[in-house]
């Protein structure tokens, strides 16, 4: 039996693999996987909650994601070895930069590998502005699911108002302007 695959076709399946790698890069084999194989109790009762939630800065310094409570908090998980995490972060260095004099609203990019020496070196090579952090503890399924990039937008009160999985433009004055209107209660 001689098969012949149109060139079309094979154009269509190309792209169509292109594009979902290019979107969002797996995120398998995290901590908060594993754990959620061993709870037997509900995922509610023995969830992180916000307030639990830590961070680490490269000088050491652990920051609680409730002392951020009050401000909009923009969070990036990202790794320097995907794709898709790379193509976005020089969108979200122009838009910290464009709401660099709004105190009411906090970045923080979280690498999920917690290789603070590696992606230290990356956002110095590529000269970017962002205040990078690594995970102290796990990181709830709420927050982060089975691929990076996810961003996550915290409301002042600490609440999460939008997920977004895969690459983004975060330059767009839409976006600003959302994060904006968040932090001004609108």
């Amino acid at each position: 039996m001689n098969i012949r695959f149109n060139r079309g076709v094979i154009f269509f399946g190309l792209a169509a693999l292109s594009t979902s790698l290019f979107f969002s890069c797996g995120n398998t084999g995290t901590k908060s996987e594993t754990k959620a194989e061993k709870v037997e109790e509900p995922a509610e009762a023995t969830a992180p909650t916000t307030q639990e939630l830590s961070f680490k800065d490269k000088e050491g310094k652990v920051l609680q994601l409730s002392a951020l409570k009050g401000k909009v908090v923009f969070i990036n998980f990202w790794a320097t070895w995907c794709p898709p995490c790379i193509h976005e972060l020089p969108s979200i260095d122009q838009l910290r930069q464009s709401l660099k004099d709004n105190k009411d609203i906090v970045f923080l990019m979280v690498d999920v590998d917690g290789d603070m020496e590696k992606s230290s070196a990356f956002m110095a090579e590529n000269k970017y502005d962002l205040p990078l952090y690594i995970a102290e503890g796990e990181i709830p399924a709420e927050f982060l699911g089975q691929s990076i990039p996810t961003t996550v937008i915290l409301d002042k009160t600490g609440k999460i108002v939008e997920r977004l999985e895969g690459s983004r433009d975060y330059g767009t004055p839409e976006i600003k302007k959302a994060l904006q209107d968040i932090a001004s209660g609108s």
